[in-house]
């Protein structure tokens, strides 16, 4: 981040106004009871609402963007119209897409909503609104999910709790730190994640990508050698742990936001798989500046024309005890989401368990290959099925090294047959590893169901060579 000049002082200021449950009207304070706890007097303390409306508008205007790109490359009809198979998420089996004109529906609905939530109009229904549909298209095939697709629902989730109407000048400090807290979560524990040999000590799996990428310009020759990928590994670790921290102090800022432009425009120009994330969390690093720091950058381009910042001494705000035992139980689950691994035995990076909702980033490199071996109770009779004539691309290749989607597709083939037996013959290559069995061949996957017990069934990873 850039070095900041100091605010101008303000010698007036606008009435701002604030929505009339989350505060009193300004210029009849109401603080809180002097009994409140310090903690609970900060995190009711006003704050410049510039830096959250920044946010707002930059997660509404990527939010279209990403729509739109997303229409354009034809990725409704590939991903939600076209296949005749979805995949579901354990708890969620219930859900399908619409028919097309549905599908597209809910993507132009998606669009719009963004637009408006940019603007700060109609906010409330309309991140509301946003995060409904945008999490339901995205709960609709396991074989899609992404990091960022889920921080998206994350966000537009916690943003419903946020005061962040267009005509908001002053929200409470509680807002500003839960964003904070969010965006931190993310870097810390994909950092977290990365604490591991594979990453650490043999740098894969990003030895193998950025030897796939040695034809990139200028630096193609640095990214096929070996310790180009061990030096890479130990600094992605080292920044996603330090992020947030040199983020939030004044004189370690403006080197950690350049760290992250650097870290993101890298990441993004050498994996462009992985889609909007890195911009996502570019823009979203900027909730570490002090909250009136459009304000000051307006101030700083333009004097004369800078608006002024409210007056923050005419403003308070009073404890909402739902409302904050709401975000307690949010934060709540997202640090459970990603510790949840370590109740799992073995390399959850292997056996998959635990490891989505985690902010498990860019860890493995896997290819596998699946055949069943369906068993006709009647007859006896096994006959083998290769499931990739009746899945797409990308269905296929997520399935063959993920065990629940094995498990899952096993029941759709036992369906298919009553009482069938169904087991499966599971290779999979990780991170450099030569190929190795997944799944146990003697487990009739058709008598085992989804969870989140461990699966005693998924064998154990294949040590390195």
């Amino acid at each position: 981040m850039s070095s900041r000049a100091p605010a101008p002082e303000a010698t007036e200021a606008p009435s701002p106004a604030v929505p009339s449950d989350m505060s009193s009207r300004a210029g009849a304070p109401t603080p809180p009871p002097a009994a409140s706890s310090p903690l609970l007097r900060a995190l009711l303390a006003p704050v410049d609402a510039a830096g959250l409306h920044a946010f707002r508008i930059g997660f509404g205007l990527l939010m279209f963007a990403g729509t739109v790109r997303f229409a354009a490359r034809g990725w409704i009809h590939q991903l939600y119209v076209d296949p005749s198979y979805h995949f579901h998420y354990w708890g969620f089996e219930w859900l399908a897409p619409l028919p097309e004109a549905g599908m597209i529906a809910v993507f132009v609905a998606q669009g719009a909503l963004a637009l408006l939530v940019a603007a700060g109009v109609c906010y409330r229904p309309a991140i509301a609104l946003f995060f409904v549909l945008f999490t339901y298209v995205e709960l609709l095939d396991k074989a899609t999910y992404l990091n960022h697709y889920y921080f998206v629902s994350v966000v537009a989730l916690l943003m419903i709790a946020l005061p962040l109407d267009r005509r908001v000048a002053v929200a409470p400090s509680w807002a500003l730190w839960a964003v904070r807290l969010q965006v931190g979560l993310v870097y810390f524990f994909a950092g977290l994640a990365k604490l591991r040999p594979d990453w650490l000590l043999h740098a894969q799996p990003l030895k193998l990508w950025l030897a796939a990428r040695a034809d990139f310009p200028l630096i193609g020759g640095l990214l096929r050698r070996p310790e180009t990928a061990h030096l890479m590994s130990w600094a992605g670790a080292a920044f996603d742990l330090s992020a947030p921290f040199l983020l939030l102090h004044p004189r370690t800022r403006p080197f950690a936001y350049a760290g992250v432009l650097v870290f993101h425009g890298l990441t993004g120009a050498l994996f462009p798989a992985i889609g909007m994330f890195p911009w996502l969390m570019a823009a979203a690093a900027l909730v570490f500046f002090p909250p009136d720091w459009p304000r000051r950058l307006s101030h700083r381009l333009s004097p004369r024309t800078c608006p002024r910042g409210p007056d923050l001494s005419a403003m308070s705000f009073s404890a909402r005890p739902l409302l904050l035992g709401a975000l307690a139980v949010h934060f709540a689950v997202q640090l459970a989401l990603p510790l949840r691994r370590f109740a799992y035995p073995g390399d959850t990076a292997w056996t998959e368990e635990g490891f989505r909702f985690a902010w498990q980033v860019m860890l493995v490199e896997k290819v596998g290959s699946v055949v069943y071996r369906v068993r006709d109770p009647g007859s006896g009779r096994e006959r083998l099925v290769d499931p990739e004539p009746a899945l797409t691309a990308q269905q296929a290749k997520q399935m063959a090294f993920q065990p629940d989607m094995i498990l899952e597709y096993a029941h759709h083939l036992a369906a298919r047959t009553p009482g069938a037996e169904v087991r499966a013959d599971v290779f999979v290559t990780y991170n450099g590893r030569p190929a190795a069995r997944l799944v146990d061949p003697d487990v009739d996957l058709a008598r085992e169901r989804d969870g989140l017990r461990p699966k005693p069934w998924i064998l154990p990873a294949p040590p390195r060579p």
